[in-house]
């Protein structure tokens, strides 16, 4: 896959909402406070890398880090691109950790329940720490999924009709160490990477090998 001009600057909400919405299987927005990357290609925007403190307040308590140290990976969302997703996410990272240089460590998570097993990390180096605690997701009647953490709370009356609550599979989850010291201090919990989801279930990616987290692209100008 030949490279093209990348771009790596911050991006707008209503960037960041369009890119979700039309490039990634989720089609949503996640909640929370966010740090939206923006990525370019020859001058055209292509898509966004977000980052937040994830589902847990508590995403740095196990490798002994704050609120401040540690970030989730939440969203890769791009439509079609030439430079590979493992090189356009360590270019948002560097740029995320040049802007905040107290991140240590970057946690993100390849959702088995989508057929993916985390490729892009795997191609990235990220070390592997095994699979989440399993989290019951709420069937839409189209077949789509929700997490349950978007209909907690007030939320609750949003739950669209008919939809149902499933039991879900764990998450793979992977780990960025942006330091010597907490790479040393992660390397014991490191283990073996799983192996490729099914070909029927995961997206063919160039060196990444595996399911990228953009969903089905769509030939949609970005705005």
């Amino acid at each position: 896959m030949s490279k093209a001009d990348l771009h790596i600057d911050w991006a707008t909400h209503k960037a960041a909402k369009y890119a979700c919405e039309n490039w990634h299987y989720s089609g949503c927005v996640p909640v929370g406070k966010l740090v939206k990357v923006g990525v370019w290609e020859n001058g055209k925007f292509i898509g966004v890398v977000l980052f937040g403190r994830g589902a847990s307040p508590q995403l740095g308590k196990p490798y002994g880090l704050g609120q401040d140290e540690c970030v989730e990976l939440v969203r890769i969302a791009l439509t079609s691109h030439k430079n590979a997703v493992s090189r356009i996410s360590a270019l948002s990272i560097k740029f995320l950790q040049k802007a905040n240089p107290k991140i240590r460590l970057i946690v993100s998570f390849a959702d088995s329940l989508q057929g993916h097993h985390g490729g892009i990390y795997q191609a990235g180096n990220w070390l592997y720490s095994g699979i989440g605690t399993a989290k019951p997701r709420l069937v839409l009647t189209d077949g789509t999924t929700r997490h349950n953490r978007l209909y907690q709370g007030k939320n609750k009356q949003a739950i669209p009709k008919g939809a149902l609550w499933s039991a879900s599979t764990g998450k793979h989850r992977y780990l960025m160490p942006l330091d010597k010291a907490m790479k040393d201090q992660i390397q014991s919990i490191s283990k073996p990477y799983p192996k490729r989801a099914t070909k029927a279930n995961s997206e063919d990616h160039s060196e990444s090998g595996g399911a990228v987290p953009t969903g089905t692209l769509q030939s949609k100008e970005a705005v």
